[in-house]
């Protein structure tokens, strides 16, 4: 209510945090906005970027922008599409379904392709687990037929309840609960 946000299961958009970055992917993931109605999109402003950059992309009372809240985003979104980046796993660590999207321009993804060509995915959760968990739509795939048809598949029951089961094995991967305290002590015994 706070934010202005009504019952509806919301869709978190995580599109970046540079503003060339930022503008390339918001305008895909906004395009498929009217065709999910009974969603609410919310964009998890970065802290790098002010409110009066993200209005001109709002331009339907379906899309809500919340800045310096994705954590506080994350913990309530029934499904995210997320740029590929750190944003990915941490989506993947509050199990929130999601569409990974990325796109850069053909010059620099033919140099980026060239230099890892050993690299099968490129969002941290498939590259941890070694397999596709997450749908990578990467520069042509990343158009709105696709996002859209993407979208529909992990707002499925059945779908999201593989997604769980991903990232619980995912979690227990990378350590499970209370594995950053693990480390830290540790580390701190070592010390000492």
């Amino acid at each position: 209510k706070e934010n202005g946000l009504d019952q509806r299961p919301i869709i978190a958009i995580l599109p970046g945090s540079r503003k060339q970055e930022i503008s390339k992917m918001l305008e895909v993931m906004l395009s498929i906005v009217e065709d999910f109605k009974d969603y609410q999109f919310v964009i998890a402003g970065a802290p790098s970027q002010n409110e009066s950059f993200y209005q001109p992309f709002i331009k339907t009372q379906n899309i809500h922008l919340l800045l310096n809240k994705t954590y506080d985003l994350l913990s309530f979104s029934y499904a995210a599409l997320v740029t590929s980046g750190t944003a990915t796993l941490e989506t993947a660590l509050f199990k929130v379904p999601e569409v990974v999207c990325y796109k850069s321009s053909w010059v620099s993804y033919q140099i980026g392709k060239r230099l890892v060509k050993h690299i099968k995915y490129i969002s941290l959760v498939n590259l941890i687990m070694d397999k596709e968990i997450v749908t990578e739509l990467i520069q042509d795939d990343f158009n709105p037929t696709r996002l859209k048809t993407e979208l529909s598949k992990i707002l499925d029951d059945y779908t999201r309840a593989s997604f769980f089961l991903d990232y619980f094995d995912l979690e227990q991967k990378l350590g499970g609960k209370g594995a950053s305290k693990k480390v830290a002590d540790l580390i701190y015994n070592s010390i000492n």
